[in-house]
């Protein structure tokens, strides 16, 4: 339940067209469904205007199933991320229409139209390979109401491919930039552009890269001004917060 279907709820039984009872057993769930092995937080959609998003590593594919079958009942779009391919079949035989991302590992099911800003996101990577945890921020990002314009393989060694992008790049209302190795590129991109950047580390690289914490290093430690940095190979956490700014 969203804010606006709340209202309507009380302005229903305001007007005498919904019972009391009824109005009771919809609102008596809004701020959690405790399943024993997971508390459903139903009342998250009001306070922040997106449903509970389910984070599924870690989790069985029965209780993932559970979880996305109490969060259809109230009409909510799902975004599952981290997501194998063993979730989604399980998923899918009681959700004949949710869709597998498989790059990003994400399950989607779309039930409620999803409104799209004007305004739009540029999701940029500096390798092929950092395109996955790329992809987890694009399609969160797009569920939750955003364009997205994905520029990927612009690494800075070779700058030149960087530098061929640049006008959509800065016509973006935020940029999020991707990056193992060293993680230079988010330096390199919030020098050029006038827009809040979100740099995501991911744990692409060699020994010393410590498995992204080189790269999260870097872009914390970044000379460039408005940059925002994320967790290591959290694509999910650029997307959602990405979304936040865009809507301003």
């Amino acid at each position: 339940m969203n804010s606006e279907e709340l209202k309507a709820l009380l302005e229903g039984v305001k007007n005498g067209t919904v019972e009391i009872d009824r109005a009771f057993k919809e609102i008596k769930a809004l701020p959690y469904e405790d399943l024993g092995f997971a508390k459903i937080d139903h009342h998250r959609s009001i306070r922040v205007g997106y449903p509970e998003v389910v984070y599924c590593e870690g989790k069985t594919s029965g209780q993932i199933v559970e979880i996305v079958k109490r969060l259809m009942e109230k009409n909510n779009n799902i975004l599952a991320t981290r997501a194998s391919k063993e979730d989604f079949a399980a998923v899918s035989e009681v959700i004949s229409d949710a869709e597998y991302h498989e790059a990003a590992r994400i399950i989607v099911v779309k039930r409620k139209e999803i409104i799209v800003s004007e305004k739009h996101i540029a999701v940029i990577t500096a390798g092929t390979s950092d395109i996955p945890v790329a992809e987890e921020a694009a399609i969160t990002a797009e569920v939750l109401g955003n364009r997205v314009n994905r520029i990927y393989d612009v690494g800075v060694a070779g700058i030149h491919r960087l530098l061929s992008k640049i006008d959509a790049i800065t016509q973006a209302n935020v940029v999020i930039v991707v990056a193992g190795m060293e993680g230079a590129l988010a330096s390199v991109v919030g020098g050029l552009v006038d827009k809040p950047v979100i740099a995501v580390p991911t744990s692409v690289g060699y020994g010393a890269n410590f498995g992204g914490l080189a790269a999260l290093l870097t872009m914390l430690n970044s000379c460039a001004s408005g940059i925002g940095v994320v967790n290591i190979d959290n694509g999910f956490g650029a997307g959602y917060l990405a979304s936040n700014i865009n809507k301003l």
